[in-house]
């Protein structure tokens, strides 16, 4: 039997984004599910498999596309946890957000993002942008395999 093809988490508080996201997922993701979370807190406990996501099974993603700018904990806490954690360090994120801002980009490197990407908001360009992500991360990237939960 063929194991699942490694997921994408999708960690974005704007549901139209997120929709969005999903599309150009959709269209170049290679059939990897997609995983969505709204919050940073969400984030943390499915990726450490706490509070509902007690029970998850199966490996970590093969990526996580993170905004920001959310409620509850933000995109910089979700790094910083992820990125000091012996287990999760090398989860590959890639910040997905719409903050162009010099600080932030500074700030998201410093905190460990592997890739600062910031959205076009033209949709074209925007499809265009996530079939590079698609090609470089899930394709072209090589990851640190991860035991089976």
């Amino acid at each position: 039997m063929t194991p699942p093809a490694a997921s994408i988490l999708l960690v974005e508080d704007n549901a139209d984004e997120a929709d969005l996201t999903r599309i150009a997922l959709t269209r170049y993701g290679q059939g990897n599910p997609v995983e969505h979370v709204s919050d940073g807190q969400q984030a943390l406990d499915y990726l450490f498999r706490r509070g509902r996501y007690t029970g998850r099974t199966g490996n970590d993603p093969l990526v996580v596309l993170l905004d920001l700018k959310m409620p509850v904990r933000d995109g910089f806490d979700v790094l910083r946890e992820v990125k000091t954690s012996e287990h999760l360090r090398h989860t590959p994120i890639v910040v997905l957000t719409s903050s162009a801002e010099p600080a932030d980009l500074q700030r998201a490197y410093a905190s460990g993002s592997n890739a600062y990407v910031a959205k076009p908001t033209d949709f074209a360009d925007f499809l265009s942008t996530m079939k590079q992500v698609c090609d470089f991360w899930l394709r072209a990237n090589q990851t640190v395999p991860q035991p089976t939960h």
